[in-house]
């Protein structure tokens, strides 16, 4: 913030001395003889440049101060994951409902005691059950249901990082072009995996657009999750199938 106070500073002095030089040249002008028309175009083309210039500035300033404020955001979701696919039923109990699922189908202890904060997420709704925001104590007993959350397979219910929302979008948007199975987050980080197998750490769109697209397969386009895939994971690929032709054979009639 303060840099951006400094730039903003710098700009306005920057503009107030310019702008004296102009009044300062006009009252010359018209003391003296009249403004031509190609002097008027110089100026203005100067203070065009100047005004672009200034604006990059403080795009770059505001840039930079958006991710450090997101930094900051997701540094307080580090001990939050999100649940989804879990049944919902009317009156119920939502950390009792969390410490069952962990300890049944990830065979991990966790009690009550352990949770410092469990709910559902957004207004009730009939076609679907909402995420349970799930906020632990422990950091490293989060990493390890993070960690374990592949045991779930098969169950319908699925775990990811409560991303903020420009993590998300920018997650959202990797799955997109490079597919489910190649996009995970790993403590709010976005990771792409290239067609070459190399990871890379997403942090923007910028960078996001200088990975290598490949196309999508078959198993990426019919997946649907709402998780990500474990970090360091790579899901197989659907083999294709092989089409066997089938051969008839003619059947000769003897002659009589």
């Amino acid at each position: 913030m303060e840099s951006i106070n400094r730039t903003i500073n710098d700009l306005s002095n920057l503009f107030s001395t310019r702008m004296a030089e102009f009044e300062k040249e006009l009252q010359k002008s018209s003391g003296t003889a009249a403004v031509t028309t190609s002097g008027l175009a110089a100026e203005f083309t100067t203070f065009r440049t100047l005004i672009v210039q200034a604006l990059q500035a403080l795009q770059q300033q505001v840039g930079v101060l958006s991710r450090s404020l997101d930094n900051l955001e997701m540094r307080g979701r580090r001990k939050i994951l999100l649940l989804h696919g879990v049944a919902e039923e009317q009156d119920e109990e939502t950390a009792q409902v969390v410490t069952q699922i962990i300890k049944k189908n990830l065979k991990l202890d966790l009690s009550v005691s352990g949770i410092k904060r469990c709910h559902r997420m957004g207004r009730s709704a009939t076609h679907k059950p909402r995420p349970i925001l799930l906020k632990l104590h422990d950091m490293a007993f989060r990493d390890q249901i993070w960690f374990s959350k592949t045991k779930l397979k098969g169950s319908g219910i699925t775990i990811s990082e409560f991303l903020t929302r420009a993590r998300h979008n920018l997650f959202m948007a990797a799955r997109d072009r490079f597919g489910v199975t190649r996009c995970w987050t790993t403590e709010g980080t976005v990771i792409v995996l290239d067609s070459k197998g190399t990871r890379h750490r997403v942090t923007s769109f910028i960078d996001l657009d200088k990975i290598k697209q490949q196309p999508k397969t078959s198993s990426d386009r019919a997946e649907q999750v709402s998780g990500q895939p474990e970090p360091g994971v790579v899901h197989p690929v659907a083999v294709g199938r092989v089409a066997v032709a089938a051969t008839k054979t003619k059947r000769t009639v003897a002659k009589k």
